[in-house]
């Protein structure tokens, strides 16, 4: 990291004409914020935002196509996305839009997240005072010249590159001030530290703790998009935990507080919420979706509310599964996540038992239990109850663990069955004046074990052909030719069970183990 260049090479050409159409109508133009932090840590920018001492009026008519519809100042120039082509007829021109905001500082702020009024001013250093984090103060242009500075020079007034360099998360002046300005903020913090792997200063991290009850005047969804944010990093566990450290977790889930101290005794080394979030962690390191993450982290949320002591003084949770599925759906709904989400993490919280305490457990129970979460996601249940298991600690499959497995794939897998043929009962009662009956059946055992022998046979002509023969058979001669194919339907339906058992390493006779 150059702490006085940037790579002009992270800037996209598109990004350069915005900034060189300002420059040439006589304006200064600069990147700023997030997209300059991330060109200073040799990140490409996911998104790009450019200040100017233009007024909205000055940068509307410089461009073809802008949009301008709020009260901040800031127009929306479009631009076409660099993938298409100039010369396509074909299809309609996508486009990017960036936004170009005038410099500008903000009045007063009494719902602890708008100003009341924005004023635009000529210089930049009334911009970027009113910014959250040092870190996001920064500003760059690689033609205008600014106070001292030559041209292609960041713009650091409040030491924001030492503060990446040293990787601390800083507010920029008083964090009070701009927490009580913006309470997302707070939340923000958690969550660059998170993303970023940064720490935050002790005096902003104080401000958090002063101020978290602030984050009551936040809009949900406000909420919910800094919170996604940190279950998707590398590392949510960290960021949940921080966000129980700042007290900004009884104002997102305080659901997940009631764990803290709620020891479980047996195979638990962890209290509830340790247990959350050490499978919060595991469904993150193996890269597992928001939504199987957000499960993992609700799995075992009904614990507390549901702990009793047990004849032999242990602890027990009877019913955890089904107290811990409405209140993921509450928590879920509050934070006003989509619909489709809301259900499926409440199913999965709702069934995350099923691999877990039954003792003993049939093919019809998987059947069921596959039936109940679909086919789709019955190997996203089998992630989730990994990561409980890995939230004790354990890091190999159990015995248990791996018969499951197999159990579910013999599930899953194709039938050995008549359905496999071409014809069906209904072609042979329809198309060849087959009467329903013993006869029928037969006829189809003994197609099958053709077909299985030979799958080139599975033809509607071949085995049309070969009912006719069967036809002229005898009652005794036919079903002894459908027993015969019954043992070798169900010999090879062993031999493929038996294949499934070898391949999760489990045995007829070996035990089931906790």
């Amino acid at each position: 990291m150059n702490q006085n260049t940037i790579d002009h090479s992270l800037i996209p050409n598109y990004v350069t004409h915005v900034t060189k159409t300002l420059e040439n109508a006589g304006f200064e133009a600069f990147l700023v914020g997030g997209c300059v932090r991330d060109m200073v840590m040799g990140k490409v920018p996911k998104d790009w935002d450019i200040t100017t001492n233009a007024l909205p009026e000055q940068i509307i008519p410089l461009f073809e196509k802008t949009v301008y519809e709020n009260t901040f100042g800031t127009v929306g120039v479009c631009v076409p996305r660099e993938t298409d082509t100039v010369h396509s007829t074909l299809s309609a021109v996508h486009y990017d839009i960036l936004e170009v905001t005038p410099y500008r500082k903000e009045g007063k702020y009494e719902d602890f997240r708008h100003p009341n009024d924005v004023r635009f001013t000529n210089n930049i250093e009334e911009d970027l005072v009113r910014r959250d984090f040092t870190m996001n103060a920064l500003a760059y242009s690689l033609s205008s010249a600014y106070k001292g500075h030559s041209n292609g020079q960041i713009v650091d007034l409040y030491g924001g590159i030492q503060d990446i360099k040293d990787k601390t998360i800083r507010a920029v002046g008083n964090p009070n001030d701009r927490f009580n300005e913006d309470a997302l903020r707070m939340l923000r913090a958690v969550r660059f530290s998170t993303v970023l792997g940064f720490t935050i200063s002790s005096e902003t991290f104080q401000a958090i703790l002063d101020n978290a009850h602030l984050l009551q005047h936040i809009s949900q969804e406000r909420i919910r998009d800094e919170f996604i944010k940190i279950i998707e990093s590398p590392t949510p566990a960290i960021g949940v935990g921080l966000l129980q450290k700042s007290g900004l977790l009884q104002y997102i889930i305080p659901e997940l507080i009631e764990g803290i101290g709620c020891v479980q005794g047996g195979v638990h080394m962890y209290d509830v919420f340790e247990h959350l979030l050490a499978a919060l962690d595991h469904a993150a390191q193996k890269g597992y979706s928001t939504d199987i993450r957000l499960a993992a982290l609700l799995h075992d949320i009904g614990k507390p509310r549901t702990r009793r002591k047990g004849e032999k003084k242990e602890y027990t949770f009877y019913g955890h599964e089904v107290v811990g599925a409405r209140m993921a759906k509450v928590i879920l709904e509050r934070l006003h996540m989509p619909t489709k989400s809301v259900e499926y993490i409440t199913n999965m919280v709702r069934r995350h038992m099923f691999f877990s305490d039954t003792e003993q457990i049939t093919l019809s129970a998987v059947r069921r239990i596959v039936a109940s979460v679909g086919a789709d996601h019955i190997w996203e249940l089998m992630q989730i109850r990994e990561a409980d298991r890995a939230g004790m600690k354990k890091t190999e499959a159990s015995y248990r663990l791996r018969k499951y497995h197999a159990m579910i794939e013999e599930c899953l897998r194709d039938p050995i069955s008549v359905s496999q043929l071409k014809i069906d009962g209904n072609y042979l009662m329809h198309d060849l004046n087959i009467k329903p009956g013993p006869r029928m059946g037969w006829m189809l055992l003994a197609l099958l074990e053709e077909v299985l022998d030979d799958p080139n046979k599975n033809t509607i002509e071949y085995l049309s052909k070969r009912v006719g023969e069967y036809e002229q058979m005898p009652d005794t001669e036919l079903k002894a030719l459908g027993q015969k194919a019954k043992e070798a339907k169900d010999e090879l339906e062993g031999e493929e069970v038996a294949k499934l058992h070898a391949k999760h390493g489990i045995g007829k006779k070996k035990p089931i183990v906790k």
